[in-house]
């Protein structure tokens, strides 16, 4: 009896330690990462712009429920609500819910819109580089400030016409960035709390000085973001590309790669791959850049980083319309990887700021209302952007990789292997008959 009811006792005793291990586990959990330099789990850069976040944080997916994306999506934040249990997720289904999609602007199934406090932005690159520049974004607050030139037929910041951009900085002002138009033959220099100042594709040409003001406002220290189209050398703004040492080239860029990815007009120029640089750092999207015309530099004043560059076998043409030109050496045609977009830098002469920026595209096409659902192309806005503003060097995540991932062997070592493979299972069936022969003849 002693012995039976010992053996209850632990019986009793098991079953107890079983159930309060199930309970705290439901109280608590704990994570062990033994992966090579800890690359499954969030770098401490991460965890620390999280803390930075004092509120809570809401990010909603809209991912549709058949594409797998959700199970993706819900484990990549989870690792990220460890660190911040008040981290909530929603999905919205796109095809349920199509008058939410078209609200919040989504183009991309799967696509994220991270909401903290008043600020929200959207997010188009599941990765922790991405998500944590986006937290990064959330936590720094305040409004920035950029001005629109206007006056001379640019682009407007607020218009919904085809060639406006008023779809994308609505996106920006979710992020905080306000645009104002600025009028320069109006004012008697541009405003010294603009934190960047925009000129997009002015059509007529500029009055002398207006483009004095702009000179000015780069020798003051002040950001620019330059969009030039083909065909704009007539507007006056010579002083301004001395003033950056930037060149147009004549003609406009034509880029027969297109045709692969079944772009009919060559004019359309297609990039898939991108110069290193801040801007870049990690940018695998496509963008497309429709009416394209060469840069190149020809100054020493800044740091030039190329960031946009046509395909090799693209080349220079006339500008015009209807079938493209063929390549024409005689005509002064080039051929090559043109470059269409620079990010330039130096030491600022202003004193609140260490360092000045200013980007120059050969196109102010790929931000407009009509071309900016296009691929990446609202990201990579948003991109320069971030650089312009100072908010590209927030968070360098370090590089994890796992060492060795690469097995190099030569023929002989990949015959051995093949044979290996081969000779391994027939001298295992030769051992079972082998030792079935033995146990028969017993």
């Amino acid at each position: 009896m002693r012995a039976r009811l010992a053996s209850f006792a632990v019986y009793a005793m098991l079953l107890v330690a079983a159930g309060a291990l199930g309970y705290l586990s439901t109280r608590g959990g704990a994570t062990w990462d033994w992966t090579y330099d800890a690359r499954a789990s969030l770098a401490p850069q991460s965890i620390d712009v999280l803390r930075a976040l004092k509120g809570p944080l809401t990010v909603t997916s809209y991912a549709s429920p058949g594409s797998g994306l959700r199970a993706t999506i819900s484990g990549f934040i989870a690792r990220y609500q460890r660190y911040k249990p008040d981290l909530a997720l929603r999905f919205v289904d796109p095809a349920a819910d199509p008058a939410a999609v078209r609200a919040a602007g989504i183009s991309v199934d799967g696509e994220l819109v991270l909401a903290y406090g008043r600020r929200s932005l959207r997010l188009t690159q599941l990765s922790d580089q991405s998500f944590t520049d986006a937290l990064a974004n959330l936590a720094r607050g305040g409004t920035r400030l950029v001005a629109f030139v206007t006056g001379d037929g640019e682009r407007s910041a607020a218009g919904r016409a085809n060639a406006d951009l008023g779809g994308f900085m609505a996106q920006l002002a979710a992020q905080g960035v306000q645009a104002v138009p600025i009028n320069l033959a109006q004012v008697a220099a541009i405003p010294r709390n603009a934190d960047l100042v925009v000129l997009a594709s002015p059509l007529a040409r500029l009055a002398p000085a207006s483009v004095h003001k702009l000179v000015e406002w780069l020798r003051d220290g002040g950001n620019l973001l330059w969009l030039t189209d083909p065909g704009s050398a007539h507007l006056g703004l010579a002083p301004l590309r001395r003033e950056l040492g930037i060149t147009a080239l004549p003609g406009e860029i034509i880029d027969p790669s297109g045709a692969a990815a079944g772009l009919a007009d060559p004019r359309l120029v297609l990039v898939s791959t991108y110069p290193p640089g801040a801007i870049t750092r990690g940018f695998a999207l496509d963008t497309l850049f429709p009416g394209v015309v060469a840069l190149a530099r020809s100054g020493n004043n800044w740091k030039y980083t190329p960031l946009l560059r046509a395909a090799p076998q693209s080349y220079t043409a006339p500008v015009g319309v209807g079938p493209a030109p063929a390549y024409t050496a005689a005509a002064g045609d080039l051929r090559g990887a043109l470059d269409f977009g620079f990010a330039l830098s130096r030491l600022s002469a202003n004193p609140l700021h260490d360092q000045q920026r200013v980007v120059v595209i050969g196109d102010g096409n790929f931000l407009s209302n009509t071309f900016l659902g296009n691929g990446g192309n609202a990201a990579l806005g948003t991109r320069i952007f971030d650089w312009l503003l100072g908010d590209d060097t927030l968070v360098r995540l370090p590089p994890r990789a796992a060492p060795d991932r690469q097995l190099a062997i030569g023929q002989r070592g990949l015959d051995a292997l093949t044979a290996a493979l081969i000779l391994l299972p027939v001298l295992l069936l030769a051992g079972a008959f082998a030792l079935w022969l033995h146990r028969r003849r017993r």
